[in-house]
């Protein structure tokens, strides 16, 4: 699945106010047989989104209709556990271009800076006057700058700033993952290797 390219975004988001969410919770084991980055945001959630009997939960943010966009908000330490990449995949997979946490798990976090989905960490307070803003209207919007690196909750017009590997922020801005960025250099590293 290629990675789209990241300049700027404003949408809508669905909360999931819990905290210690791990990759298992996230995707479960038993999902994880493909390897390509397909079909994954099928799963996503998988243990809170249905029942045994396959049946929607319908109070779990992902199944209620008041909420949906393309920015996650989770609680804080998001992406904690196992170090499967395959949490990154189904986020993305799904949709979300954006998640958002007051912590993140190292492991989980540079899966997704990988994989094109961009975690924006904020403070506690921070989170609480996102989780507000949802509270308030379910659909309020927000608006994500990569280039300027800020979050801006719109309604109140706050500005958020956020920190970013500045050669994954390239990356992302590009939609470049690893390999693609080295092609991009493919002259450069050219030029180099005739002077040697």
């Amino acid at each position: 699945m290629p990675i789209e390219k990241f300049i700027k975004i404003q949408s809508s988001a669905v909360p999931v106010q819990i905290e210690n969410v791990d990759t298992d919770q996230i995707i479960p084991a038993r999902f994880l047989k493909a390897v390509e980055r397909k079909g994954f945001g099928d799963n996503l959630f998988r243990d809170w989104r249905y029942d045994k009997s396959n049946n929607p939960i319908s109070d779990f943010p992902l199944n209620d209709i008041k909420y949906s966009g393309q920015i996650l908000i989770g609680g804080k330490n998001f992406g904690s556990g196992s170090s499967r990449e395959h949490a990154a995949w189904a986020l993305y997979d799904y949709g979300f271009k954006v998640v958002v946490s007051s912590f993140f798990a190292d492991i989980f976090k540079g899966n997704a800076l990988n994989n094109g989905l961009l975690p924006v960490q904020v403070t506690s307070d921070e989170l609480s006057e996102i989780f507000e803003a949802i509270d308030t209207d379910t659909q309020a919007t927000f608006s994500v700058d990569l280039v300027q690196q800020t979050f801006t909750i719109d309604a109140s017009d706050k500005i958020i700033d956020f920190e970013i590997n500045p050669y994954k922020k390239e990356c992302l801005l590009q939609g470049y993952d690893d390999i693609d960025y080295l092609l991009s250099l493919k002259k450069e590293i050219a030029v180099f290797e005739s002077k040697e």
